[in-house]
């Protein structure tokens, strides 16, 4: 077990030895979260941080980050964070998702974490976090969980 940010998780050893370029990867290769701005901040072993600066077009009628590039971003984050843990004939994808929006996104941009709780042979399940900064501020602004499935990655 590890403790990170207060929260105890367990330990991974990542099967794919490359699994920083294979992470890197996921989000070079993903047009939509290119287009979208979605970077990748930081990742090890069963977790992956992500952050995004908000420009007009993320935000939605009211000036709040819009609840789908949230939803988009915890998503990606929890890939990135299992994708961590695959071998390197290995893909995840997701199959089911929760995400509560706890406040509206106001601020510079959002940051994103993403643990991975469980994972099995077939089956990864994550939680994730996504913050608003606001200057020197962060508030939490949604929590996911997410479930994803291990598959023979597609030639």
């Amino acid at each position: 077990l590890v403790s990170r940010g207060g929260l105890v998780y367990e330990s991974y050893t990542p099967t794919n030895p490359d699994y920083k370029k294979a992470v890197h990867e996921i989000f070079h290769k993903a047009g939509f979260i290119q287009a979208l701005g979605v970077q990748l901040k930081d990742v090890g072993p069963g977790w992956c941080e992500t952050t995004i600066v908000l420009e007009p077009r993320h935000l939605q009628q009211d000036g709040f980050a819009h609840a789908g590039l949230v939803a988009t971003m915890a998503d990606h984050t929890s890939g990135a964070a299992s994708g961590s843990l695959v071998a390197a004939n290995e893909m995840i994808l997701t199959v089911e998702y929760k995400i509560n929006l706890l406040r509206p996104g106001v601020g510079e941009s959002l940051f994103s974490r993403a643990e991975v709780i469980r994972a099995g042979k077939r089956i990864v399940v994550t939680e994730t976090a996504v913050y608003a900064n606001r200057g020197a501020e962060q508030k939490l602004i949604a929590k996911g969980m997410f479930t994803l499935s291990v598959l023979p990655k597609q030639s």
